[in-house]
């Protein structure tokens, strides 16, 4: 049973909608919001002021460390300050906390602590991090956390059917039994997708599904694609059947992901609802 939800937070307006999202889960499923924001540390302690320091003349670095960490404190005072005025404001349960660390190790630490991690697509400074090798923070999030992540897009647009994205794997598997609890209490209709250019094989997991479902009493579409995984998944969401996308994620990670990425982090960064995680 769910009953924390992690909000990491920055004051972005795609974490905004995060919290929107929250709220709005909260509707249907008894949660409480855990709004925390990371004071990134290698803000405080990066090589980046020091250096800028020497080779201009300025004071030492650690003259300036005391005000760049009160400034930066203030800040998250503020935006968790938000978070909670807008909790209290949608009657939804929330408690805040702030933490110092670098940003995706602390969100999937004090993730372990919470049911699921609802997650920013992007943060304040995606624009400096865009195109780096391993992605973003939501990409290392979803790649290192066992513990359920749901990213969200840069606008809110209220859930009233979902899909998953089902290829017979333990992970998929998993995903599955989630998608099927949350439409069970929800009442979201289902559609399940599964990208297969194996007639028998798409039959088999189609029979797979269907024995699975069967005693959650839940409206499920089956529908079978060809294609490459990522390419056909993205093009179901754009399409605009549902608005949210389940799916499983492999625990290995190969060289190839790490320079091309995963079908789960193709979709991520590219889906206009949210996606939902699951190991």
């Amino acid at each position: 049973m769910t009953k924390n939800i992690l909000i990491p937070t920055d004051g972005s307006d795609y974490s905004r909608t995060a919290l929107e999202y929250g709220i709005y889960l909260a509707r249907y499923v008894d949660v409480r919001l855990i709004g925390m924001h990371v004071v990134d540390v290698k803000i405080v302690q990066g090589p980046l002021f020091s250096d800028i320091a020497f080779y201009s003349g300025m004071p030492a670095y650690y003259e300036f460390l005391p005000r760049i960490e009160e400034a930066l404190n203030k800040r998250g005072d503020t935006i968790l300050k938000n978070f909670e005025d807008r909790c209290r404001e949608a009657n939804t349960p929330a408690e805040v906390k702030k933490v110092t660390g670098l940003i995706d190790e602390m969100i999937v630490e004090e993730g372990k602590k919470a049911d699921w991690i609802l997650l920013a697509q992007r943060g304040e400074h995606y624009r400096l991090t865009t195109g780096g090798l391993l992605g973003s923070t939501a990409g290392s999030v979803v790649r290192k956390s066992r513990t359920p992540v749901m990213v969200t897009p840069v606008e809110f647009r209220e859930i009233e059917s979902m899909g998953i994205a089902y290829d017979g794997s333990p992970p998929a598997d998993h995903a599955l039994e989630t998608a099927a609890e949350l439409a069970r209490k929800t009442r979201w209709p289902l559609t399940t997708v599964t990208v297969c250019d194996d007639p028998r094989a798409a039959a088999e997991l189609t029979r797979k599904v269907e024995d699975f479902l069967e005693p959650y009493e839940i409206d499920n579409e089956m529908i079978i694609l060809r294609g490459k995984a990522d390419r056909e998944i993205a093009k179901f969401i754009e399409e605009g059947s549902v608005e949210l996308m389940v799916m499983g994620a492999h625990s290995r990670v190969t060289l190839r992901d790490l320079f091309l990425g995963s079908t789960t982090t193709h979709v991520i960064r590219s889906s206009r609802i949210p996606v939902f995680v699951i190991h």
